[in-house]
């Protein structure tokens, strides 16, 4: 790419903080026209606060403003709104869903933006009567999705969507804008983890559409966890650690996943593959079975699931995205109508009733940290303890058997010892959930299910979204918990080296079936043949 005179975007000497903790200090970067640079760091780097700066977040405004000048083609730009940043060819797409679920993607992808046509009502009564145009509308988010190049049906609700067909209806509302009149044409695109929810396959094909996209000349800022993607698609890598750029070099060949990840955490760090502890599952107890399992998940097909999960084992469940693995946790833990039989240390337990699960002693870490995960407007404090003092009577203080009231001692004692364990970044334990960022909310759904202490643990996803520092933080965690306290784990995830590194045996699903057990000590290749339907079907091998 030939150099140009006045980039596209210069941050110069951009700070921030709020309430007194400085989040970003000195950030100085260009951008080009047609450039994609890939901006990682460990969750808290400041990463998410730069791109909210840069587009004219009121959560910045509203907290004293920042420090700096963000440059648009040479001149000083000061953003009263987001819009102000979309009339200027800027689109950002967040960690975090923003779409209507009731509403198609075609409805989405224009939501505010919905092309009009006149009726013959409008000249008598004003604009008040105008009605969308359809055709346009479909048009336009047609468009945009075959930029993409994506298999995602526009007339589907989003309720009904897989998870990834949601991040490419996210992207796509953001390439309509060129042929939007209420937006500037897209110039500079913002991608916040957008890989983190996707399979293998559906991240390939966002890699390819965001290399196409700056072709056309739209310059790219890409956050991403996954190293590999970085370095597969990124002209320029910059890399931020406790609110600084730490280092920004051009993408070439002597750029190495292990250099990045040592720049971002300041450390050596390695997560290591294939189960090392000696485990036979043989000479265990069956702790949970399950049979004939059906669950009625939207974007999962989960048909007819058989799998027993032996006691003290850490049981991995993985596949290709919607063939099922994500449905099973959320079938049994009864948070999606299901059917089949699930019995617990010899012991029916009747579907559809998450409470008779958690009172067996079985948690779940949901892949919906948002949704279901986390008690957002609530302290760490009380996301951490609330389930436990619910089910198990935890935290309380007793008076006269009957007078029941929280023991607040315990419940700091306890958060302050898994802010520390899992290196929660914080301003303190009162810090309310919805102020972290998305890694560090997921290290506290995973505290809030160990405070639990259970007997049998469903963990999905949990890694997704966090850095590659404290991704070997949390798979540790779960191994240590694991080793420790005895508890069953089923960790299921759509990367399989992450479960190679972690469990004793994985399932494959396939097609809404358990297509095949291998130890996780098989070859990788071995398990990729079981997603794809082939090679010979085992059970417990």
């Amino acid at each position: 790419m030939s150099e140009q005179q006045i980039p596209l975007l210069e941050m110069r000497n951009i700070s921030k903080d709020f309430f007194g903790n400085q989040v970003l200090q000195d950030i100085n970067f260009k951008l080009q026209k047609g450039e994609i640079l890939g901006l990682v760091g460990e969750n808290g780097a400041g990463k998410s606060t730069l791109m909210k700066i840069l587009f004219g977040m009121d959560e910045i405004r509203d907290t004293g403003g920042y420090g700096g000048d963000v440059i648009i083609d040479g001149k000083v730009v000061d953003f009263s709104s987001s819009l102000d940043a979309l009339n200027l060819g800027i689109g950002m797409v967040h960690q975090e869903f923003s779409l209507l679920p009731d509403f198609t993607a075609a409805e989405n992808i224009l939501l505010n933006r919905e092309p009009i046509k006149p009726s013959f009502l409008t000249e008598l009564f004003g604009d008040r009567l105008d009605t969308i145009d359809r055709t346009k509308l479909e048009s336009i988010s047609g468009k945009a999705i075959e930029r993409l190049g994506v298999p995602l049906d526009k007339n589907m609700l989003v309720s009904q969507m897989p998870v990834g067909h949601k991040q490419f209806t996210e992207i796509a509302r953001e390439l309509s804008k060129e042929d939007s009149e209420s937006a500037g044409t897209i110039r500079l695109l913002v991608l916040d983890e957008p890989t983190a929810v996707l399979s293998e396959k559906e991240a390939e094909t966002l890699l390819v559409a965001m290399k196409k996209l700056a072709k056309e000349g739209i310059a790219i800022i890409f956050i991403s966890h996954r190293l590999q993607e970085i370095i597969d698609v990124c002209d320029q890598i910059m890399v931020m650690r406790d609110g600084k750029i730490i280092k920004e070099v051009p993408n070439d060949s002597s750029v190495s996943i292990a250099e990045i990840a040592q720049w971002m955490v300041g450390r050596e760090v390695s997560i290591g593959s294939g189960a090392k502890r000696p485990y036979d599952y043989q000479k265990a107890d069956v702790e949970l079975s399950i049979r004939d399992l059906w669950v009625d998940m939207p974007g999962e097909v989960v048909r007819d699931v058989n799998l027993d999960v032996y006691k003290g084992e850490i049981l991995g469940i993985g596949g290709l995205a919607g063939q099922g693995k994500l449905g099973i946790p959320n079938g049994v833990m009864g948070l999606y109508n299901a059917g089949g039989t699930v019995e617990f240390e010899g012991q029916q337990l009747a579907l559809n009733s998450p409470r008779r699960f958690l009172d067996a002693g079985l948690a779940f870490v949901s892949e919906d940290r948002r949704g279901v995960g986390l008690l957002l407007d609530e302290s760490l404090e009380w996301n951490i303890s609330f389930t436990a003092m619910q089910v198990e009577n935890k935290y309380l203080k007793t008076k006269l058997g009957f007078i029941k009231w929280r023991d607040q001692d315990a419940i700091e004692a306890e958060t302050s010892k898994y802010v520390k364990k899992l290196e929660i970044k914080c301003t303190s334990t009162k810090q309310k959930a919805k102020e972290l960022s998305g890694g560090n909310q997921q290290k506290v759904c995973l505290a809030k299910a160990f405070a639990m202490e259970p007997k049998l643990l469903f963990v999905t996803e949990p890694t997704r979204g966090i850095d590659i520092g404290a991704k070997s933080l949390v798979l540790q965690a779960l191994k240590e918990y694991n080793q420790q306290k005895g508890t069953t784990i089923v960790m299921i995830s759509s990367e399989l080296e992450e479960l190679r590194s972690v469990c004793d045996r994985i399932a494959i699903v396939t097609d809404g079936k358990v297509h095949g057990i291998l130890p996780a000590t098989r070859a990788s290749a071995d398990f990729g043949l079981l997603m794809v339907g082939a090679g010979k079907k085992v059970a417990n091998e």
